[in-house]
């Protein structure tokens, strides 16, 4: 069938969470104090670390960064999903559908790449603490850091550049409260054959590889904790790698689920929950297990209540 004889698709419908309808206010106010929280969170550590001469450790440029990446992630997507869930569905035209969907991306890619470069970070400086300043200079912070964000915009644009040329001819409902590239290419009249098989290839070296790197680096890092003689010492090094790796397991399982490994036989409703876990779970954890609990976060924070 020619596409010419077709109605191009111009907008689309996001229908949200349909089945928590009796729930939407409760729910609405729920993702708004979350979104306020995040927002919060992640500036705070944005304005301590711009501002404040103990914080100019990589860790906390680094950090800083995943910061900017939660605020572009969450931004892109908690606004639509409370006007959705408010209203009962939203439309959302093409071009936002394709711009949201290219941010998402692009921020979410960040993210994985931040996460390796700071267990990165975390490995040089527990395990060869003598040569970290050396091989950690500020050449090399921003060569990790220019890099992630350059390497996720380009890796997404491959992709989104992929799905603007797909046509869309009916229907547009898009069961979701975001524009998810699965959901869409379900929605295509086109042959989706190839983006599939590339979105597949992109992905796994995007998750796999970096969660693998991750994986090594605690692995040599939770040999070093286990060599400290002191307990306490220890005790205090424990808490903060299992924080850690509670947040990657979290973040990567959910990206391999949804976007590496097939997810047909998966209801829309664990679809639904799985994006919620990285799109406003992590973002809301991140400044409190990265950075609240951190010591010398917490001592800025008490010195600026202090002074004021």
């Amino acid at each position: 069938m020619s596409w010419k004889n077709e109605t191009s698709v111009k907008e689309f419908w996001l229908l949200g969470f349909q089945n928590a309808h009796n729930l939407k206010i409760p729910l609405f106010i729920l993702f708004l104090a979350i979104y306020i929280s995040i927002l919060f969170g992640n500036l705070l550590i944005i304005v301590l670390v711009l501002g404040s001469r103990n914080l100019n450790a990589p860790m906390y440029v680094f950090l800083s960064n995943l910061s900017w990446s939660d605020i572009i992630l969450t931004t892109v997507v908690i606004p639509t999903m409370l006007s959705v869930l408010l209203k009962n569905g939203e439309s959302i035209s093409f071009s936002g559908c394709i711009s949201q969907l290219y941010l998402f991306g692009s921020s979410a890619i960040t993210e994985c790449f931040l996460h390796t470069v700071m267990s990165y970070d975390r490995y040089l400086a527990i395990c060869y603490p003598l040569h970290y300043l050396q091989v950690m200079d500020f050449k090399l912070q921003l060569l990790l850091i220019a890099g992630s964000w350059i390497f996720a915009f380009l890796l997404t644009m491959i992709t989104v550049s992929q799905m603007w040329q797909l046509h869309f001819c009916g229907p547009n409902v898009i069961d979701h409260f975001l524009c998810d590239p699965t959901t869409l290419l379900e929605l295509s009249c086109s042959d989706t054959s190839v983006i599939e098989l590339e979105n597949l290839i992109l992905g796994l070296p995007v998750t796999l590889l970096p969660l693998g790197f991750i994986i090594v680096t605690y692995a040599f890092i939770l040999i070093t904790i286990l060599k400290i003689t002191s307990s306490a010492g220890r005790q205090k090094a424990f808490s903060t790698y299992s924080s850690h790796m509670a947040v990657v397991c979290i973040y990567y399982g959910t990206l391999i689920t949804l976007y590496v490994i097939p997810s047909k036989g998966l209801s829309v409703d664990v679809t639904k929950v799985q994006s919620l876990l990285y799109t406003v779970v992590t973002p809301l954890f991140n400044p409190i297990i990265y950075s609240l609990r951190n010591k010398e976060i917490k001592t800025v924070i008490k010195h600026i209540i202090y002074i004021r």
